[in-house]
């Protein structure tokens, strides 16, 4: 029987996730002060009886609730602006690698060193040993060093998928024809997971992704013996 703890979301691994998470807690109490602030005035409007029937306009209020919402916007608009400059920063990536999308498995290319490329399928529910997570388990995962810079290219042979990884802050389209990039940069070794998030055909949620993050001597050793 799964624990709670295996309910949740996987802590962030990246500076990118962590700037995402600090912009949503910022837009959300910008969101609670406007929803704190329209409710008391609701009430106070229902409540009071100092109303005046004739009145058909006052210039200052409307130019107030004008201005307001403009500086608010702006508030949420310069954090936005500056993640979205990070996401398609690219700083001199040391690795490099290929995802490619097919119906309804995700095959793998590092051609920086030696030629290696493998598919990753799913594991199907016989196959699951314990502590290991339903339609989320690969028999083949990525294995990539943590603290260095990586670049993950994405394309598709067929239709359009999404390469994405949530605790990475990571979603590459993967299209048909074209080569998207993205940035991994990852904080700690472990497992992290993800799953194609474009709708893709009948089996779009059974394509998982699946990444180890290991230290640059374990990666190494794994290039060695692949």
């Amino acid at each position: 029987m799964a624990s709670w703890s295996n309910l949740n979301t996987q802590d962030s691994n990246s500076p990118l996730m962590e700037q995402l998470i600090m912009f949503h807690d910022h837009t959300m109490m910008i969101i609670m002060m406007i929803t704190i602030t329209v409710l008391y005035m609701m009430v106070s409007q229902m409540m009071s009886k100092f109303i005046n029937r004739m009145l058909l306009e006052e210039q200052m209020i409307e130019l107030i609730w004008t201005i307001m919402p403009a500086i608010l916007l702006i508030f949420i608009a310069l954090p936005s602006l500056k993640i979205l400059y990070m996401i398609e920063e690219t700083n001199k990536p040391l690795i490099s690698i290929k995802a490619i999308g097919h119906q309804w498995y995700w095959s793998y290319e590092y051609s920086d060193f030696k030629k290696i490329e493998f598919d990753s399928y799913m594991k199907s529910t016989n196959e699951l040993e314990d502590n290991e997570f339903r339609l989320l388990e690969t028999d083949n995962q990525i294995v990539l060093p943590f603290n260095v810079q990586t670049r993950i290219l994405a394309s598709s042979s067929d239709v359009i998928h999404s390469w994405t990884i949530p605790c990475l802050g990571l979603k590459i389209d993967a299209s048909p024809g074209r080569i998207n990039q993205g940035n991994i940069s990852m904080k700690r070794p472990g497992l992290f997971y993800g799953q194609c998030s474009e709708i893709c055909g009948a089996n779009h949620s059974f394509m998982p992704i699946m990444l180890e993050s290991v230290n640059m001597n374990s990666f190494l050793n794994w290039l060695k013996n692949y």
